[in-house]
């Protein structure tokens, strides 16, 4: 029988670098671990096969081998599962952020203040990401899912994001001017959100917070009166994150995202 239609396996010699520098293994063993998206507990691995692009026998390989160090779970049906290595490795990077100590308690308190769902969001690349959240009081409420790549020219916190990493153009120097931003609807129809920076040490730019509803219950003149507030949580944030508080003004640099 005739391999010519075949996708090859993995070999030895794909442990060497790829044309872009990476290791052709790990690069597809990482495909696997995005394959499932959120409320997905399981995926079978035709399914796997078909979203990363990959021969069964190449994915059953990976799966088998990521389940060896935990990030990967055999159902008894056969089908596969994220591992608690995969969670563990989530929960180290939101350590690296002081989530337990600083985030989370600054955004419920922000919850409570405001009456809307707080969140804190950093930049990875040319997306943000959410990665704390406290929902709101509210029964009829916007919810963000953590980890989600999101566009950081849309929507009142990437935009903060992008400002205060120096982004050229009337717009970001405004929301430079102003300190905050808020917007309507404009990555997702119906939402609202009001977004302040944070910062580190020596004001270095950590993310955006933001609270956010639905955009009937804030309209313009709701979002804002509660400007100020949201600056005033992301004030608290960047002391505490910083360790302490410093009296110069932020100067715009490109921003690095990790404390």
């Amino acid at each position: 029988m005739s391999n010519a239609h075949r996708t090859p396996s993995l070999s030895p010699s794909q442990d060497a670098p790829a044309k872009d520098g990476g290791v052709i293994a790990v690069t597809r063993a990482l495909l696997l671990l995005e394959a499932f998206a959120l409320g997905e507990s399981h995926l079978s691995l035709a399914e796997l096969s078909r979203r990363c692009a990959l021969h069964k026998t190449t994915v059953l390989r990976l799966a088998r081998t990521l389940a060896q160090s935990g990030f990967m779970v055999q159902r008894d049906d056969g089908d596969w599962r994220l591992g608690p290595a995969a969670g563990w490795l989530g929960a180290r990077y939101q350590a690296g952020f002081d989530v337990q100590n600083v985030l989370e308690p600054a955004l419920r308190a922000l919850t409570q203040a405001s009456g809307e769902s707080a969140a804190f969001y950093v930049r990875e690349g040319n997306v943000r990401t959410c990665l704390v959240r406290v929902e709101g009081p509210q029964a009829l409420r916007h919810h963000a899912r953590m980890g989600e790549g999101l566009p950081l020219d849309q929507g009142s916190p990437g935009r903060v994001i992008l400002a205060f990493s120096g982004e050229p153009g009337p717009v970001y120097e405004q929301i430079r001017q102003r300190g905050y931003h808020w917007s309507i609807g404009e990555r997702e129809q119906g939402v609202a959100t009001v977004s302040a920076p944070v910062f580190g040490m020596h004001w270095r730019l950590m993310g955006s917070v933001c609270i956010s509803g639905p955009a009937s219950r804030l309209p313009e003149s709701r979002l804002e009166a509660m400007a100020q507030t949201v600056v005033a949580a992301a004030n608290q944030l960047s002391y505490a994150l910083a360790g302490s508080a410093s009296t110069q003004a932020p100067v715009v640099r490109a921003s690095q995202w990790h404390p």
